[in-house]
């Protein structure tokens, strides 16, 4: 099997024979054909079948109504007393909160159980205590933001869906609880499949891949077509690499570097890399909320490459520079 990463550009200078990538703001005429047989090989655009080109091409379907057709952010909103990097910050002011991070963002993402490594489980009535109220007050306050809600369990996606949520995003690609697939199915929602090497408690005691990039990528694969299978349309999909889930520094850089090859899936793209520890390890930051500069070259990188969605903390900052990358790439 050959892998097809096209060489994405958001050059002014686009010459002719280029092709627009998933009907977005970038193009490419070269693309990058990788294998688990033989090393790389760079290859013109004109090189690929129409059945490599076409994932490549396609325009994706607008997700909880928005446009894939620019980078959108995804502001955190963390209901939980002991995520990484804001955990306990919103107690006794969620819907206040959480009101000003939809003001700047295109879509906020809820949760009410960690995953950071090393957490613990949460039940499923503590986890729908946390979260579904919350979405029904900011629904009632007259926030009008898509919501999703970043859960693993299918009757919480299944209650917070029913007070507002538009969106189920699953960082175990409905692998914890394969009954999300028939809630996802039935409400004809949107839903995000990452990728995670193993579960929270565990995931980073010693993560090892035969190819990090390849290997993340036939798990999404494997997990798009399942939840396909499961009734959910391909347009209602969107893929996670899943960066710092199961990963070492060393595996975060492989897919940092190679993410293009995340769109092969027709898929919109979702990344999640937000004041996370490798930042601090390289960037010299060792408290987490310190971590937006680097959080912020991340999300531009990665919007220069493609992804659709961002997922951060720091909305308005993470807005203010696509902004401007925005303005330099033309659009």
């Amino acid at each position: 099997m050959r892998y097809v990463r096209p060489l994405v550009q958001v050059d002014p200078a686009r010459p002719e024979g280029a092709v627009t990538l998933a009907g977005g703001w970038c193009w490419f005429d070269r693309v990058e054909v990788l294998s688990r047989e033989a090393p790389p090989a760079v290859l013109p655009v004109q090189a690929l079948t129409a059945q490599e080109l076409a994932p490549l091409t396609a325009p994706r379907a607008p997700v909880a109504g928005l446009s894939m057709d620019a980078p959108r952010v995804m502001a955190i909103l963390n209901l939980t007393p002991d995520s990484f990097s804001d955990g306990g910050s919103h107690f006794g002011r969620e819907v206040e909160d959480g009101l000003a991070l939809a003001a700047e963002a295109d879509l906020l993402d809820i949760g009410g159980e960690s995953t950071r490594p090393g957490a613990e489980e949460v039940s499923i009535e503590e986890e729908t205590r946390r979260v579904v109220p919350v979405i029904a007050a900011l629904r009632e306050s007259g926030c009008g933001t898509p919501i999703s809600v970043d859960t693993r369990k299918g009757e919480v996606a299944r209650t917070a869906l029913s007070a507002g949520a538009d969106m189920i995003n699953d960082v175990s690609a409905m692998l914890f609880d394969p009954g999300i697939a028939r809630v996802t199915a039935e409400a004809g929602v949107p839903i995000c499949l990452m990728h995670a090497q193993g579960r929270p408690e565990t995931m980073q005691d010693d993560p090892r891949y035969t190819d990090v990039l390849l290997d993340v990528y036939d798990h999404l694969a494997a997990r798009v077509a399942a939840a396909e299978a499961a009734g959910i349309d391909r347009a209602r999909i969107v893929v996670d690499p899943g960066i710092g889930f199961g990963k070492r520094l060393e595996h975060n850089l492989a897919l940092l570097g190679r993410l293009s090859l995340f769109h092969g899936l027709g898929c919109p793209v979702l990344l999640g890399v937000s004041r996370k520890r490798f930042i601090g390890t390289i960037g010299a930051a060792e408290v987490a909320a310190e971590r937006m500069p680097g959080s912020l070259a991340l999300a531009v990188l990665a919007a220069g490459q493609g992804v659709q969605l961002l997922r951060v903390h720091d909305a308005r900052e993470t807005r203010q520079g696509l902004r401007l990358a925005a303005a330099q790439w033309g659009m």
